[in-house]
This record gives structure tokens, sequence and C-alpha cells, in this order.
């Protein structure tokens, strides 16, 4: 070995601890940086070159047929902003159908398929023009008994069978001959125009379609501007819906994406925790080892060697978490990315090589740029200055304030250590910072962590609230969802009769009963979920459902719409929607839009008795039961079933719904994040503190000999960084509450939400209080070992120290 690879690798067994420190802060720093860049390019990247490659379509507008005609449409093409149009194409939203009898596999033959939208091109298999289809398994149809739908939206294991459309006047059949769809989800079923003709003749409504690629389309502004222009420029009141590119986009990469806004806090905190700690141990040794650069400068040693020699000790353990913060990061994206890419037909739910190399290149970059400065004054300093000055401390600095502190009524050993950072004011700026970048990830995680319970409580309170369940008898042990709500085998309750039993029941305080309709919206997102219509009977108000904006239904007509839904949509208060159930349409005035019911993405609810008004069928398949305080559930059961079991209804208790594993998910990750921080800053401040401890062994001396005692000195050292950490706490916590707030919201929009503010204003006193307190508690844990390291120190030991 060289004599500067000795040296080197004396110098990292030297500084254990600060080698330590910079394994772990580059590791959280590439971590964080791979994870979210690798998710933004595995989740954007196949959506991103299927939209090129097909030509996507940013719009898609869809006009009611009795208000506009095939020409009218067509004439949209030229409204402001159009840079291509493709269309009219005639298409029939929302309707009802189920998995043919012909299918060999008995489970799902003659089971509810819900509702698709079915469209024709005059060229189906096309791979010119906009929006072109892609087939994933079979072929395009050809005739007027086929049908083409994503295998998303049918029993894939009856692929070749039928698919029956079940809600329209003789259930006309089609033979699924292929699998294949667009990639902004235009429609969810493609027939030829001999098998639309055969949709209309039953009974199906037929409107027009149009899709369009404007001149500026990069965020939901700009779609909505570009949609008001459409619908100026058709008959008033023609435009039914949009779908915008936007939201399929969301439906592809939303789960995923939305651990990006954190990670990249993480990540950049973790960056410039990185710079920070390098700059503090490189500047460190080169305080502390003057001597022995003198010593190798005189040996011999360039001045390139000694600038190098202290480089690389920082270099080597820094190389050491880049690779293990890579290895990490693409461990950790297996269980994120795994499903998220399979809409699109990504190949694998693997992060990108470019990513595992250019994240961690380009941190090793930085911190040998922090490290190589403070090892070029090293390699500059004058031999001669350097034997001379050797390990002495200088004099001077913090008169004033040791003069001051010691006309506190303090004990000394406290006034000595609150002193102390006004003679090393540069030492105690790196302190404060270590400890504020602590308190920072302190703060933004914990806002974070409150935040995502606040989230899991709202979205798993409403229709998932309740002392006690009353379903169908017929559906006691039945999975839930395992017949769709139009499904002839799905039981439903009569709820007139259920009410009045549980209202008779001793122990009952309230109720209510919902269910789903088995209706749709029309012009909802084709793609992901189906758009559901909850009919509810009885007073939810209990139930803690959150409003975003409006009131709640009070009148027939009257609908309230999931957040989700409104967002894709683009529905406001005091619009109307129109919901379809077997075929019958029923407009409805939207009054308030919802945060969540727990039962699903895309919801409109409304009052059973509106859909008994207009001629179609509520249907109630569960009632929340909520009992008075003294009531036991079981007797209460047992009271309840005497009632209920003549009305084929029967009480289940509430297991309390399941957890979304998305956000427990990210709970995990940044409380692992944070920890890793608050580690990285205690042991920064440690570093610190353990430098000044050992140039200032020969003042310990002095003390010691005067009559200072190991608690004293304890105090003495816990005290010089107690101030310095409260200030930088005072300094962190507004700026982790800042951070916490510009990424809750970009998490939000990443699944399509707004949050409440039951979720989006989380920070209370009470947890503001002791966040502030935390700068003090972080110096304090990494000051303890060299306060206890001071306090051992023999007299005669600190003393012959020069």
């Amino acid at each position: 070995m060289s004599a500067l690879g000795k040296v080197v690798r004396s110098g990292v067994g030297r500084r254990r601890v600060q080698s330590l420190v910079m394994v772990l802060t580059t590791f959280a720093a590439v971590t964080s940086s791979v994870l979210s860049l690798g998710l933004l390019a595995v989740v954007q990247a196949p959506f991103d070159h299927a939209f090129s490659a097909r030509n996507g379509a940013h719009l898609a507008v869809q006009f009611d047929g009795s208000k506009a005609t095939a020409a009218q449409a067509a004439a949209t093409a030229h409204a402001a902003g159009v840079t291509e149009a493709a269309g009219p194409y005639p298409i029939a939203a929302a309707l009802d159908t189920t998995v043919g009898t012909d299918c060999p596999k008995k489970d799902f033959a003659g089971h509810d398929n819900g509702p698709i939208t079915v469209t024709t091109r005059p060229d189906l298999g096309s791979t010119s023009g906009m929006d072109q289809l892609v087939l994933t398994q079979g072929r395009w149809p050809t005739s007027q008994g086929e049908i083409a739908l994503p295998w998303q939206h049918y029993a894939t294991v009856c692929f070749g069978d039928s698919v029956v459309f079940s809600s329209l006047p003789g259930k006309p059949s089609f033979k699924v001959v292929g699998f294949g769809g667009s990639v902004t989800n235009s429609a969810t079923a493609f027939a030829t125009a001999d098998g639309f003709a055969r949709l209309t003749a039953a009974g199906a409504t037929s409107d027009e379609q149009m899709l369009y690629r404007f001149a500026k389309a990069g965020t939901a502004a700009d779609i909505a501007t570009d949609k008001q222009a459409v619908a100026a420029a058709a008959p008033a009141g023609s435009v039914e819906g949009g779908q915008s590119y936007l939201t399929a986009e969301q439906q592809a990469t939303g789960n995923a994406k939305a651990y990006v806004p954190f990670l990249i806090g993480f990540g950049i905190l973790g960056l410039f925790m990185s710079v920070l700690i390098i700059s503090i141990v490189v500047s460190g040794a080169v305080s502390s080892g003057i001597r022995r650069i003198g010593i190798l400068k005189s040996l011999g040693f360039t001045p390139s060697q000694v600038a190098r020699a202290y480089t690389a000790q920082a270099m080597i353990p820094a190389t050491l978490g880049l690779v293990l913060g890579t290895v990490f990061g693409n461990l950790l994206a297996v269980p994120i990315l795994d499903g998220a890419t399979k809409q699109l037909g990504a190949a694998s739910a693997t992060i990108p090589l470019w990513v595992s190399a250019v994240v961690p290149l380009g941190t090793l970059l930085i911190v040998g740029v922090a490290a190589l400065m403070p090892a070029l004054r090293a390699g500059r300093m004058p031999t001669v200055r350097a034997l001379v000055v050797g390990r002495a401390p200088r004099a001077g600095g913090g008169q004033t304030a040791q003069r001051l502190a010691s006309r506190l009524p303090l004990p000394r050993a406290v006034s000595l250590g609150l002193a102390q950072p006004f003679a090393r004011p540069a030492r105690a700026v790196l302190v404060g910072a270590a400890v504020l970048f602590g308190v920072v990830s302190v703060t933004f995680a914990v806002g974070l962590e409150t935040g995502f319970n606040k989230y899991l409580d709202a979205s798993t309170s409403g229709f998932n609230v309740g002392s006690e369940f009353v379903i169908p008898t017929a559906d006691v042990g039945v999975p839930w969802g395992l017949y769709g709500p139009n499904d002839p085998r799905n039981p439903h309750l009569d709820a007139a009769k259920v009410a009045a039993a549980l209202a008779k029941t001793p122990g009952t305080k309230t109720a209510f009963g919902w269910g789903d309709s088995g209706a749709t919206m029309v012009a909802a997102p084709p793609g992901g979920e189906p758009a559901r219509v909850f009919t509810v009977t009885g007073d939810f108000s209990w139930t803690n459902l959150e409003l975003l904006s409006g009131r709640w239904y009070s009148a027939p007509g009257e609908a309230v719409v999931g957040d989700k839904l409104a967002s894709a949509v683009g529905i406001h208060v005091g619009d109307n929607v129109t919901v379809v159930q077997q075929n019958k349409q029923l407009s409805l005035k939207v009054v308030g839009i919802n945060f969540d019911t727990n039962v699903g993405d895309y919801t409109v609810m409304t009052d059973a008795a509106t859909f008994t008004a207009a001629g179609l069928t509520p249907h109630i398949d569960q009632f929340n039961v909520e009992l008075a305080s003294n009531v036991n559930g079981t007797d209460w059961s047992t009271s309840a079933a005497t009632a209920l079991t003549p009305l084929n209804a029967s009480v289940q208790p509430n297991s309390g719904g399941g957890k979304n594993i998305i956000v427990i998910t990210m709970g995990a990750l940044v409380a692992t994040l944070t920890l890793l921080m608050i580690v990285i800053a205690a042991l920064g401040v440690l570093s610190t503190v353990v430098q000044d401890t050992r140039e200032r062994v020969h003042d310990l001396g002095i003390f010691k000999a005067l009559g200072m005692t190991p608690k004293q000195t304890i105090a003495m050292v816990l005290t010089s960084v107690s101030l310095t950490g409260l200030i930088a706490g005072l300094i962190a916590v507004p700026l982790g509450v800042a951070v916490e707030k510009a990424t809750l919201t970009p998490m939000g929009n990443a699944i399509g939400r707004h949050l409440p503010p039951s979720v989006s204003h989380v920070y209370t006193a009470g947890l503001l209080i002791p966040l502030l307190a935390s700068g003090i508690v972080i110096a304090l844990l990494g000051a303890l070992l060299p306060a206890s390291w001071a306090a051992r120190t023999r007299t005669a030991t600190a003393l012959r120290t020069e």
C-alpha cells in the first residue's frame, strides 16, 4: 500500500463515528432520491411513451345526441386552441352488462360485468391518426356480433365468450374477440358500425364523441379552459362531459406518484445534511490535525497529496453510503411499484439503471466538492506554521459573553456552557445547522404522519361507521362485492321494514341504510372504477362524512358527488349530472362535494326517495346501527334477531374495515427516514462537540484542578449546545411546517383528491410546543457522549495535553 493510502486508511480508522455519520447521511439522501426519481421515471415514462406513440387525445368530449348533430359536433374542431381533432364518433355510455352464460367458468357465467361505454370507428386497428387503439389479445371485431374491450372490463378467463347488454330490451349479446383499448380510456368497448347499430336498435342512446389535441394542455386549468372553448363552439347545453388525458394519467400512475413529493423532501434534506456533515467532519479533521499535516508535509507530501488524503477520508464512507442507498432504494421500489405499470404494459416495475447511476454519481460529485474545499485549505497550509501551531487552541473570543454569563444567577458550570458558543461562533453555527435540519425533518415527518392518520380516519369513516351492521341473510359469509348491484343473485333489504324493526329494538340510538343502486353516471371517466350511485335512507350525520364544499342533499332531485369524481369530470356545486339505471336516466342537481365514503373512487350519493319518485329502484344493502352507550352489542344483536330474521336480515359486527395499505406504507417509510435523519443530526452534533471538547481538553484540566466535578463537567458541555439547539428549533419548526404544507397538497393531487381541513390542518398547539423543544433534545442527544468523555478525563491527562 502506498504512503498516501496508509494515511487515508489511518484517518478513516481514527474517525469511526464521523465515518458512520457520513455513511448514514449519504445513505438517507441517495435512498430518498433514487426512490423518488425512480418512481417518476417508472410510472410516468410508460404513459408518456404510450400517449406519444398512439397520438393520444388531450380531451374526449361527449355531446348529447338530442342537442347536437354530428355536423355541429364536427364544427367544434375549429374551436379556439384546437390543433388537431378527430370524430365525431357515435358513442353509447353507461350500458349495464353481464358475462354471458356461455362462459365455462360457472363462477363468472351470468355475473354482473358493470357498465361500459361503447363506440365505433371507421378503422379500429388504424396505426395513424389520433387516439390509436392497441390490442393486447385477440383481434378487432369484424362483424355485428363481435366486440373488443380492455381486459380490465371483462372476466379474462371468459375470453372468447359473450358479453350481454342486460339493461337493453332483448339483451343483445356480443362475442368478445379482443382485449384492447385507448391510452386515455376514451371508451371501454369497441364494435363495428353494424354492431353499434344493433345496440341503438335495442334502445341504447347514441351520442357523439369528439377527440381533441390543444396548443396548451399541460395542466388541469389548461384543459378546463380548452373544454370551455369547445362548449362555446357547440349548441348550448349539448356538452355532457369531457374526459381529460390527465385523468387517465392519474388512474395509471397516481398511487406510485403519491410517494414522490415527500421522498423529494427527504432527499433534499438528506443532501443538505450530507454536505453539512462532510464539511464539518473534514474541517474538523483539518483543524484537529494541523500538526499531523505539518508532519506529512515535512515527510515530503505535496499540497495535492494532502488535499487528496483528506478528501479521500470523507469520500470512502460517503461512497459506501451511496452504494447502500442505491441498493436500498431499488429494493424499496419493488413493493411500491408492484402492479403500478401493468395497465400500460411496462416491461418491469424496477428502477431504470440510469437512475441508479445518475443519482449516486451526482451526489458523489456534490459531497466531493464539499469535502475538497476544507481539504484544499489543508494542502495550502505552510509546513512551518502547521508544526508550530500544533494542537493548542487559539486564545481569545467570547470574553464579553463570559462576563455577561457570569452575572446570571446560575451555577458557574452552566454559565460557562452558555458562553461557549460565542467563543467559537462558526462552530456554533455548524451545530445549529445540524440541529436545524434535524428539527425540520422531525416537524415535516410529524405533520405527514399526523396527516396520514387523519386521512385514514377520514377515508375509513362514512359508510364504514357503526356499532353493528345489518345485511341480507343471504350475504352472511359471502365476500363483499362478489355479485354486482344488478346481479339477480345479489339480495337487497326491505328498507322500510328493516328501519321500523331497528327503531323498535331497545338500545338502538340511530341507524341509516345505504346501497349501490346499480346506476352509474353519464360522462363519468370510462377508465378505472365505474362511477357508482349510492341511495341512502335515514340520518347519517353521525358518521363524520366530510363535505369539501356545498351542503348535504335535503330535497328530491339533489345529490352529493365525491371529490375524486368531481375533480376528474370538472363537476361543481350547482351543476347537473345524469345518472342511468337499467337504461333509465335521471338528472340530479349537485349541491355538495364530499371527501370520501370509503366505498369507491367515483361516487354519487342521493336520497333513496329521489330514485323512488323518478320510477327507479333504490337498492339498500346495509344498515349501519349506532347503539346507545350503555348497550351491550351481543345482547342487542340477540334482541334484534327476533325482528330481523323474518325480514331475511342478519346482524353482523363491525370489523373496523380495511386499512389503506398505500398510506400505511408511506407512514412506515416516513418514520424510517425521520429516525435516520434524527440520528444523523444528533451524530453531526456529536462530531462537532467531540472536536470542540478535544481542543479544549487543557481548559477542562484547569477546571477540574480548580474543583469542577464530573457532573458539573457534563452540565457545562450539555449547556454549551442547549442555547444553539433552542434557537435552531425555533427557526426550524416554521420551516418544517412550510415543507409539510408544500408536500401534502401535491400528494393529494397525485391521487386526484382535495384534502379536507381535518387532514391538511394538523399542527395544533399541543403538537407545536414539543416540536419547538425538539431542537434542544437533538442537541443534548448529540452532546451526551462527548460530555461523558469529558467528565471521565483525568485531570493530569488533560493538563499534560498541549
